[in-house]
């Protein structure tokens, strides 16, 4: 018995003399080794204890616009009408809308491009102002235009697959060819690539994911849809974002907020972690 008291009074002499000097350098050099790798990945931390609490994180809530999509308009959905093919439809609309310089008329005319779909320049091109545009493209008016429009001059275009796009909250224009609708092209705030990825890994590590937007609730609804976010928050102004972030914290959640650096400093302060875009 003798013996083993004497060795357990030597090791822990040896623990303690030994110790705290090996904690004293471990904690920082492991925190400046960790932060330099961080920043050749293009993260830089600002506060360290807020990197160690980034572990304990039980949700993410990210902001939409700019964050978890693009923050411009991209074709999600083409719809043909008349007996049209989807090229067609396609080639037109991109035709008469390489002449605008609108968001959507971009958004069509890279949607195009980007399917390898080639188009001529329009002669004659209009601005229809506030519904749309036309010109003559292959020697056909050609128009792309606002449902004001349609309304306006009574087209009538009820198609479910329409109507189901628009419920989406995604913004839809109908192409006429000699005044008769020949299709739809259904526009969207795309939806970034590397975000389902990083989505799929956080929820793979059992992280719940959310949303902050100021977008109506249809879109906030397709966007959660398409991502499988946890949960979301439609129509929120920028100054209670962080009123949202404190409700998630009430269900008792570490949280940490992904955003803008500019717009939602108060969210990003507001959470456990504030990764700012």
């Amino acid at each position: 018995g003798q013996h083993f008291e004497f060795a357990l009074a030597r090791m822990v002499t040896v623990m303690v003399i030994a110790c705290p000097h090996a904690l004293g350098l471990a904690i920082p050099l492991v925190v400046a080794v960790s932060t330099a790798m961080a920043a050749q990945h293009g993260l830089l931390i600002r506060d360290r204890s807020a990197f160690e609490r980034a572990r304990q994180l039980q949700a993410v809530v990210f902001d939409k616009t700019g964050t978890l999509t693009e923050g411009r308009f991209g074709v999600t959905d083409v719809v043909v009408l008349g007996g049209y093919a989807e090229d067609q439809v396609v080639r037109l609309a991109a035709a008469l809308e390489s002449q605008s310089e609108h968001p959507i008329a971009a958004g069509i005319v890279a949607y195009a491009k980007a399917k390898d779909i080639g188009f001529e320049p329009p002669k004659e091109f209009k601005a229809i102002p506030g519904k749309g545009a036309q010109a003559v493209v292959n020697g056909r008016n050609v128009k792309v235009v606002s449902p004001g429009y349609l309304k306006e001059h009574g087209l009538d275009v009820s198609d479910e697959r329409i109507a189901a796009l628009a419920s989406q909250g995604k913004t839809v224009i109908y192409l006429l060819v000699d005044e008769k609708p020949a299709g739809a092209v259904a526009l969207a705030d795309i939806i970034r690539a590397e975000s389902r990825e990083a989505l799929a890994r956080l929820k793979g590590m059992g992280v719940q994911v959310m949303m902050l937007t100021g977008d109506s609730e249809a879109v906030a609804r397709w966007v959660a849809q398409e991502m499988g976010l946890d949960d979301y928050f439609a129509e929120v102004l920028p100054g209670q974002k962080a009123e949202k972030i404190k409700e998630v914290k009430a269900r008792g959640l570490r949280v940490a907020m992904v955003g803008d650096g500019v717009n939602d400093a108060p969210a990003l302060v507001e959470a456990d972690v504030g990764i700012a875009i």
